[in-house]
C-alpha cells in the first residue's frame, strides 16, 4: 500500500482556520495596532484564544506571565480566570508596561487585577512565592527561557500549568537542519521538560508553538 502524503497545504489551511476561530473583543483589537506602533509581536489570536481556555480550565486565581507586551496574553489570560484573579506581568520595557495599562484600561479592568513591573524577570521571579499560582506564562527571548521555566515550575501550584509561547520557534524547530541558537535552546527546553519527572508536557500548534507542562 503506497505511504499517504503529507497535505501540507491543507495542514496550513487547518492552521490557518483554527486561529481565527474565535472573534477578538475591540480591547484585544486595539492592543494589535498599539503593537505594530511600537514594534511589538503580540500573542496570536489562536493562542490569546487557548489562553482564555486554559486559564479557565484552571480556574486561575493567581497568574505570572514574562513579557507583558502590549498585553494581549496578559488580557486573555485574564478573560478566562476567576473573576477575583491577579496576574503579575513583567517586562523590562518601560513602554511595553505602559502600553498593557492601556489596554487593560480599553477592556475595563480594574487596575487591581493586573500588577504590572517593569524590571529583569529573574530577579522579580525569584522574589515569588513557591507554590503560589495556578499559571505560568513565559514569552521571552530564548536565551533565558530555561531559567525562567525552572523559576516556573517553583512557582506551580499541584495541576499548574506551565505555557511556554513561540515553543516552535518561527516553526523552526521541526526542521532538523536549522541550527539556530535559539531553535536549539527550544529543542532541549522541550527535552528537559519531556524528562522532568515534576511535570506532565504537551506540544500544542497554536500560534508558532505553545509548549504546556502540567505541574504534578
Amino acid at each position: 500500500m503506497k505511504a499517504q502524503q503529507p497535505q501540507h497545504p491543507v495542514k496550513h489551511s487547518s492552521w490557518a482556520y483554527a486561529e481565527q476561530h474565535a472573534e477578538e473583543e475591540p480591547a484585544l483589537a486595539q492592543a494589535r495596532v498599539r503593537a505594530e506602533e511600537i514594534g511589538v509581536r503580540p500573542a496570536s489570536p489562536g493562542v490569546a484564544a487557548l489562553l482564555t481556555v486554559l486559564a479557565a480550565a484552571t480556574q486561575a486565581h493567581a497568574l505570572v506571565e514574562v513579557g507583558t507586551g502590549v498585553g494581549v496574553s496578559g488580557l486573555a489570560l485574564l478573560r478566562g480566570a476567576r473573576a477575583d484573579a491577579v496576574l503579575t506581568s513583567i517586562d523590562y520595557e518601560a513602554d511595553h508596561i505602559q502600553a498593557a495599562r492601556e489596554t487593560f484600561k480599553d477592556a475595563g479592568l480594574p487596575a487591581s487585577r493586573a500588577r504590572l513591573i517593569t524590571g529583569r524577570a529573574q530577579q522579580v521571579l525569584a522574589r515569588l512565592t513557591t507554590g503560589a499560582y495556578d499559571v505560568v506564562l513565559i514569552d521571552a527571548d530564548a536565551a533565558r527561557v530555561g531559567d525562567y521555566a525552572e523559576q516556573g515550575i517553583r512557582l506551580l501550584r499541584p495541576a499548574g500549568l506551565l505555557i511556554i509561547n513561540d515553543a516552535l520557534d518561527h516553526d523552526r524547530v521541526p526542521r532538523p537542519a536549522v541550527r539556530e541558537d535559539s531553535t536549539q535552546v527550544m529543542r532541549s527546553l522541550e527535552k528537559s521538560l519531556q524528562e522532568d519527572g515534576r511535570v506532565q508536557t504537551s506540544m500544542l500548534g497554536a500560534g508558532t508553538g505553545l509548549l504546556v507542562a502540567a505541574r504534578r
